[in-house]
């Protein structure tokens, strides 16, 4: 079954199953929305970003509204999504601490694994939001805003937690304000120099905090958030190696196809050719 809300301005919230948006999803599309995937099966089978994920029972997935979302097999997954105008994640990230982290915190989909007790937390608060959905009154947007920040408060802290097994606290906080301002700054910056001036740490410092927190460097994040983004172009728009090297801030498309091919090892017009491959072989992880 479907619920959805539409209030003042646009605000949009949905709770829904992947069969209900699977259709809309039989090719890749934007997923248009900050979304939740739930899988409540043995194996749902989607893919992000041309990145094949099959999900495990009770696995979730968060993707944010330019992800490119392909529903392979659908089973049976619990989907929540919605818009800014329901609810800003930025304009109230100091209330849920969510962004750098379960949303544009790398340049990878998180995969989060809720434990038991967890299981019982999300199940409980996901039939509340639908016993709220049959409440019309003028409080219900207000009611359904507050469990929706239950809902991302509790998958944040899963994520966090899985980070904080290597980090400590304050280090993950420098991890995510970092993440968030290569998501506002990669098309334009592409130095560690560049993001080491916005946050008033020496490049030094990031590396040592990066290594320690995800076991990649700072250069690391920024050049594969740069990739997703030509991997995305490339596979999704008509658009010429040389159109998106501008895009992505490159005076010269040699620079760009160096970065590319050494995250990628295929050059950029080998990897437009190979994601138009009928026969291609998908990557999963």
């Amino acid at each position: 079954m479907t619920y959805t809300y539409r209030g003042q301005g646009g605000a949009f919230l949905e709770l829904t199953d992947l069969k209900g948006i699977a259709g809309a999803h039989r090719s890749a599309m934007p997923a248009g929305y900050f979304t939740f995937i739930w899988n409540k099966c043995d194996t749902t089978h989607i893919e992000v970003d041309g990145i094949e994920h099959p999900l495990s029972h009770n696995k979730m997935v968060s993707l944010t509204p330019v992800n490119y979302l392909k529903v392979i097999a659908a089973g049976n997954a619990t989907v929540i999504r919605f818009n800014r105008d329901f609810y800003c994640i930025k304009e109230h990230d100091h209330e849920v601490s969510c962004v750098g982290l379960l949303f544009f915190g790398s340049s990878s989909v998180p995969i989060i694994a809720p434990e038991e007790d967890d299981i019982r937390r999300l199940n409980a608060l996901y039939q509340v939001l639908v016993e709220e959905f049959t409440v019309n009154d003028h409080i219900q947007g207000e009611m359904l805003q507050m469990l929706l920040k239950r809902w991302i408060i509790i998958n944040t802290r899963l994520v966090r937690g899985k980070v904080m097994e290597v980090a400590a606290d304050n280090n993950l906080e420098m991890v995510r304000q970092f993440n968030v301002a290569v998501e506002m700054n990669f098309r334009k910056l592409h130095k560690v120099a560049d993001y080491a001036a916005l946050l008033n740490r020496s490049p030094k410092t990031l590396s040592n905090i990066f290594t320690k927190a995800i076991g990649k460097s700072p250069m690391e994040v920024i050049q594969e958030r740069i990739v997703l983004e030509a991997r995305r172009l490339l596979m999704y728009t008509d658009k010429p190696v040389k159109e998106i090297a501008a895009d992505l801030g490159f005076e010269e498309v040699s620079g760009f196809s160096r970065l590319f091919k050494g995250v990628t090892s295929i050059a950029p017009a080998d990897y437009k050719k190979w994601c138009f491959c009928p026969f291609r072989e998908k990557s999963t992880t």
